[in-house]
């Protein structure tokens, strides 16, 4: 991704962008993205309707991390008290859903791999939220 490199060239950045925001950008497009695959294999196993709290939390996931990951990567002007809700509600997005694939990890591959990605960016969620001002 190239996460660090627009946003440390933004005019009003110039150059100091925050670590921690950066990586919880990086992990929210990565947990969208895997969220967004994870729902869809959910759906092709044999066994769907038993994935249905899977699908929606993967769906839910995806959604609140895309948003997230748009909302802090700009830069021009502050909507500090958004961001920082918004970042909040991702972490927590990120946990419900990497417990909901945590709980289905033994059986299906895609369901550990999400709840990894899920706990990935829940944590450089919460780790950028004090950065965020």
């Amino acid at each position: 991704m190239h996460v660090r490199e627009m946003i440390s060239t933004h005019p009003h950045v110039r150059g100091k962008a925050e670590d921690a925001l950066l990586r919880c950008i990086e992990q929210c497009y990565d947990c969208a993205q895997t969220c967004t695959s994870c729902a869809d294999a959910c759906l092709g196993e044999d066994m769907h309707q038993d994935l249905i709290q899977c699908i929606r939390r993967n769906l839910d996931c995806a959604d609140i991390c895309a948003a997230t990951g748009a909302i802090a990567s700009r830069r021009t002007g502050s909507n500090t008290q958004v961001m920082q809700a918004v970042i909040q509600a991702c972490a927590e997005a990120c946990r419900v859903c990497g417990e909901e694939c945590r709980s289905h990890a033994e059986m299906h591959d895609h369901c550990r791999i999400c709840a990894e990605a899920c706990e990935r960016c829940e944590k450089a969620c919460r780790e950028a939220l004090p950065v965020v001002h």
